[in-house]
């Protein structure tokens, strides 16, 4: 990916962050942590030959899963959006980091989210423009 990533190479990417985000914050309802694995997205993305798929496709699947995620993250209840865990994995996972010895909400991570989804969506318009 020499170069970065093309256009239908970030729309993936951000279909991959929304996959893994999803399980992330249906799981963080039921423990009493946010320490989830990450992945290697450029394997992620190269895995998944993004190129070759028609982008009306494409964006149609990444529209689908963030309104299914705007559905999910809308029906968690407050006090689990805010409660405080000390165990987590946002100094490695996150796209603004937490540091390991301070505690972190699932309402952090789903802004995390947002705010990962709208960097990239800038690179996307950029790209397009370009």
């Amino acid at each position: 990916m020499e170069g970065g990533w093309s256009a239908a190479q970030i729309l993936g990417h951000l279909i991959d962050s929304a996959a893994n985000n999803h399980q992330r914050f249906v799981r963080a309802q039921f423990v009493d942590h946010l320490d989830f694995p990450g992945y290697d997205q450029e394997q992620w993305v190269a895995a998944q030959h993004y190129d070759r798929e028609p982008w009306p496709q494409l964006l149609a699947l990444w529209l689908a899963y963030n309104r299914h995620l705007a559905h999910v993250v809308a029906a968690i209840p407050p006090a689990v959006l805010t409660a405080p865990r000390a165990r987590h994995s946002l100094e490695r996972i996150a796209w603004q980091r937490v540091p390991a010895d301070q505690p972190a909400t699932l309402a952090y991570l789903i802004r995390d989210y947002l705010g990962h989804l709208q960097a990239h969506l800038q690179q996307l318009y950029q790209t397009l423009e370009d």
